[in-house]
């Protein structure tokens, strides 16, 4: 891969202030107070909310406890999402901190996925890492691990540790010169107008004429309206990490240096602001 590190310290280190707040109806013995947290970008809620739930806990009554899960504005939040995937399709637009409330009790079983552990997340970041893989390298470079990378790339991102995770991942990451490329790049869009929870098919980094396929490209094949407005004016938004990538970049570029350490390029398409 080209080596931009600065671009991969980057994302690894984005943070979003977060206040969290306990729900209204929750019963608690004395009055809970908000907490705020520096929450990372690349993780997920259920790795890096101990302190939110020890906090709360404190002024719960044992009884009322149950399992914890998270909302924004009415919306409850996927813990199988990535965090920096969640905010920019829920509250990319508004004041920070991101504003969260806390529930313990009453869980949206239609809304998310039970996560009883660690061991739940874990495999579902290596069930997401495989699948990239497959459509990179047809599983050759993850079947070649050994067990032991498969669990230094999990503890690089549970420990937030940027160099243990990229000695293994950047393995990933490469392919043979004579081929520019990966074999298909591993994405997923998500519309926040849209019940449907994302698009993903199978698309090519390079064109059949030996040039550079683009984000542009991409989302021209898979989401037209997101780039082609009826009216002349773009009513939406391409955020990737929290931020527009300009439509020319390269879509190998970006899979290589703003996939989440899931492999996966996560594109949020989100209404421009109006103001």
């Amino acid at each position: 891969m080209t080596d931009d590190k600065d671009v991969l310290r980057d994302v690894w280190f984005g943070r979003i202030p977060t206040c969290f707040t306990l729900y209204q109806d929750e019963i608690t013995e004395r009055e809970a107070e908000p907490y705020y947290l520096l929450l990372p970008r690349i993780s997920y809620l259920t790795l890096v909310t101990d302190k939110v739930k020890k906090h709360f806990q404190k002024v719960m009554r044992q009884e009322e406890v149950s399992e914890i899960w998270f909302e924004y504005e009415g919306t409850p939040l996927k813990w199988h999402y990535p965090i920096g995937l969640l905010f920019d399709l829920h509250a990319s637009n508004t004041a920070l901190p991101w504003s969260i409330t806390v529930h313990f009790k009453n869980f949206p079983e239609k809304d998310l996925l039970h996560c009883h552990s660690k061991d739940v997340i874990e495999a579902h970041f290596m069930a997401c890492i495989k699948e990239a893989d497959a459509l990179k390298h047809k599983s050759q470079v993850i079947n070649e691990m050994q067990k032991k990378d498969h669990k230094q790339l999990w503890m690089g991102l549970q420990n937030d540790k940027f160099e243990q995770f990229w000695a293994i991942n950047r393995k990933l990451m490469e392919y043979p010169p004579e081929d520019n490329g990966f074999r298909y790049i591993p994405f997923r869009i998500y519309q926040a107008t849209t019940e449907r929870p994302f698009i993903q098919k199978l698309f090519r980094p390079i064109a059949s004429g030996g040039q550079l396929h683009t984000l542009g490209d991409l989302l021209k094949d898979v989401c037209p309206s997101a780039i082609t407005p009826e009216d002349g004016e773009r009513k939406t938004q391409v955020m990737i990490h929290g931020i527009e990538p300009m439509l020319e970049t390269p879509i190998q570029w970006l899979s290589e240096h703003m996939s989440y350490p899931d492999n996966f390029l996560h594109i949020s398409i989100i209404p421009r602001p109006t103001d």
